[in-house]
């Protein structure tokens, strides 16, 4: 794993369907993500915050709400991403809200492409975010961001990155499921997402599905974590406006980090979704902190 992380804060909000998550990367430094990494190894620089267009607040057109907005700060995180891996760089984007993953991901996908790398995108949410203008009851474009990256969206955001789509389905595996419309279920069907939801973690075990989200890696995979904080149960995260009963709780979601540190391929990662306007003393991005440590090694005892 790359031991070179560089912080890129997204404060924004213009994708979501409530104000907060634009101080989520501000919440991550508060909670002390910068030294947390730092005292594993990791050689940290924090390249502050990208500024785009405020949040206008307004409803929704065609089916889409502040679409150049969100192009806008996707093109931005796209740019920002692409710097960092071009610097051989691992890029940590701190949102803001998950339509932020548009950029963030179209920047590792044109990367891949350039260095002709296997792509893996583990999607940490309780949504699988691919809904269309069509299918949205709400026109947030944070519930869109898997299916725009599959093709499925306007101009303006299935274009970026400079290859359309930007990614095919298979390179995706979604973990933590549990909130689905009922539109967005049949294209999921359709387009054959591989969606490891709730039922399947509760059935199956996290470990075993941890393993089949990340088998047919090698060495020449560059894998990429979206991590919504909505993935973990609200009971032990409060601070994200789209919560869902029944996500896991701090011991599955430790274990998720662990086994993708145990990958040594973790190469990009998105920290999406925290709202400190809903949170309790910062704990949720104190959480998100701790998760993140595992990602980067921490565990309780050495392994091998």
């Amino acid at each position: 794993m790359n031991r070179k992380v560089s912080l890129i804060g997204a404060p924004t909000d213009v994708g979501a369907s409530v104000r907060g998550a634009s101080m989520g990367p501000e919440a991550l430094r508060v909670a002390g993500i910068g030294a947390a990494l730092q005292s594993h190894g990791v050689e940290v620089i924090d390249r502050g915050n990208l500024s785009g267009p405020a949040n206008p607040w307004l409803p929704p057109v065609d089916g889409y709400r502040h679409l150049s907005e969100v192009a806008a700060w996707s093109s931005l995180v796209y740019d920002a991403v692409l710097e960092e891996l071009r610097a051989d760089r691992l890029p940590v984007v701190l949102g803001g809200d998950h339509s932020l993953a548009i950029g963030s991901i179209a920047a590792v996908a044109r990367h891949c492409r350039e260095q002709r790398r296997q792509l893996r995108v583990l999607w940490l949410d309780a949504h699988a975010d691919f809904n269309t203008n069509v299918l949205t009851p709400s026109g947030n474009l944070h519930g869109m961001p898997v299916a725009c990256l599959c093709g499925h969206g306007p101009r303006e955001l299935v274009s970026i990155g400079g290859a359309t789509p930007a990614l095919g389905p298979k390179s995706i595996r979604q973990i933590g499921i549990r909130s689905v419309d009922p539109g967005e279920k049949r294209l999921v069907h359709e387009v054959g997402l591989e969606v490891f939801d709730m039922r399947f973690i509760d059935e199956m075990g996290l470990r075993h599905t941890m393993e089949l989200a990340l088998a047919m890696m090698n060495g020449d995979t560059h894998l990429h974590v979206s991590f919504d904080v909505d993935f973990l149960d609200p009971e032990i995260a409060p601070g994200v406006a789209t919560t869902v009963r029944g996500g896991p709780g701090y011991r599955e979601a430790q274990l998720c980090m662990e086994m993708i540190a145990d990958s040594g391929l973790l190469a990009s990662l998105d920290v999406m979704e925290l709202n400190p306007a809903l949170d309790v003393r910062n704990r949720t991005a104190e959480l998100a902190v701790d998760l993140i440590e595992s990602l980067f090694g921490k565990s309780t005892l050495m392994r091998t």
